[in-house]
């Protein structure tokens, strides 16, 4: 209790405690009964316009909010746990903090968020979509369209879904070109180029990169899993050179297209090198799957890295967990190699001893980008068709709790966003 106030609670012949404070703990250790869904009580506390102290690495990044009812009822409905702490109690955490390699990040306003996600109905699902829904926490969706049409400034976190921006149909020629649902996605994308005033989808494609690209440069905070990791990449170092076969988009390949890719205007990998026939399911050398490793699952785990939480305070909120060794799984995009890193990047996880890397963070210009490597966090390999992981099933999930990182992390001060 301040000084001058105690004080004036003297003055007045009042008990201290009749002006106690109290709090609600949310903690996310191993004792959490929903670790996903605490993070939509956090979100929907500040949707109520109370802040929320995010307290780094102290019992795995708990949440310390003003004991509200609003919050307490939220917190039972959705099966979050919680405790309540005084004044006094929230003191020893503090010293606790102030003592420790930990951080108290004050966060004040619920981040706009919106989706990239196609209109239509995919044979696949989107991992930040499923945490989303079941975690409670508000978002918009938004595609081309959208992104060309300057609406990307309207949302402060903007996510990727499993989306290939080189304008190759997410390298599925050679499985599923005669698919319905294939034919289908050819036809729309070749639709949409045409009214957005481009020839090809390609070069359509590229010009969402690009208009993505601006947006983080001028404060957008970027968050892409499995395929719009690499992908998107490959589209800004092409920019306007064709690198798609003729079985996609009816021409050939521009011949001299290794020696015009332009790594200067990529986000994280540098000199790489595409992988261009529309027969591999790949789309350069960043991407590490390795497929051998399905029958030994432990070689697809990955170690968090520990940060100084006073110093490199986002990282640190990027890997808050309650483990520090999380399952891995596959996507399209599973991995990145090493090489091909630019040297600017924070690795916040890696395959210890494989020179491969899960999890990475940069910035660019004014904002912030992260990709993470798979699919989906609770489906080792998961495949075309495969059925949405039900998340009730994996309440306590590490691999979602790095997504939900994410979305929680742009309501920080800004003052308090040290990388």
């Amino acid at each position: 209790m301040p000084k001058k106030f105690l004080a004036l609670v003297l003055a007045l012949g009042l008990p201290a405690s009749a002006f106690a404070r109290s709090y609600l703990l949310v903690p996310m250790d191993k004792s959490q009964t929903d670790h996903l869904r605490a993070y939509g009580v956090a979100f929907y506390a500040l949707s109520q316009s109370f802040n929320v102290e995010w307290l780094l690495n102290f019992r795995g990044g708990s949440f310390l909010v003003p004991d509200s009812k609003l919050v307490e009822v939220q917190a039972r409905l959705t099966g979050v746990s919680f405790e309540r702490v005084d004044d006094s109690g929230k003191e020893q955490i503090l010293a606790t903090i102030k003592e420790n390699n930990m951080e108290d990040v004050l966060l004040e306003k619920a981040p706009r968020i919106a989706v990239y996600t196609p209109p239509d109905k995919r044979p696949w699902d989107d991992a930040v979509t499923l945490a989303l829904t079941y975690a409670g926490i508000k978002y918009e969706t938004i595609w081309d369209k959208d992104v060309l049409e300057g609406k990307l400034h309207e949302y402060d976190w903007v996510h990727l879904h499993h989306e290939d921006f080189s304008g190759q149909f997410g390298k599925f020629y050679a499985t599923f070109h005669n698919a319905p649902w294939y034919i289908q996605q050819v036809k729309e994308y070749n639709q949409a180029a045409k009214e957005a005033g481009y020839e090809k989808v390609w070069q359509h494609k590229h010009a969402v990169a690009r208009a993505l690209r601006d947006y983080v440069q001028e404060g957008g905070f970027l968050f892409a899993m499995c395929s719009a990791t690499d992908s998107i990449d490959v589209a800004l170092a092409a920019e306007d050179v064709d690198i798609v076969g003729p079985e996609i988009d009816g021409d050939g390949i521009d011949p001299g297209y290794a020696q015009k890719l332009d790594f200067t205007k990529t986000f994280a990998f540098k000199n790489f090198e595409l992988e261009t026939s529309p027969y591999v399911y790949e789309y350069a050398n960043i991407d590490v799957s390795d497929y051998r490793n399905v029958s030994h699952p432990e070689l697809e785990n990955f170690s968090l890295f520990e940060f100084s939480a006073k110093i490199d305070t986002v990282a640190t909120m990027l890997t808050q967990c309650h483990v520090n060794e999380v399952k891995g799984f596959f996507g399209q995009t599973t991995s990145f190699a090493k090489p091909v890193l630019k040297e600017n990047l924070q690795i916040l996880g890696e395959m210890p001893g494989q020179n491969r890397v899960k999890y990475i963070h940069g910035q660019a210009g004014k904002g912030t980008f992260t990709f993470l490597g798979g699919h989906d966090p609770e489906d080792f390999s998961h495949a075309v068709g495969d059925p949405p992981t039900d998340l009730g099933l994996h309440k306590n999930s590490p691999g979602y709790r790095l997504i939900l990182n994410n979305v929680l992390f742009p309501a920080a001060r800004k003052k308090e966003l040290k990388t």
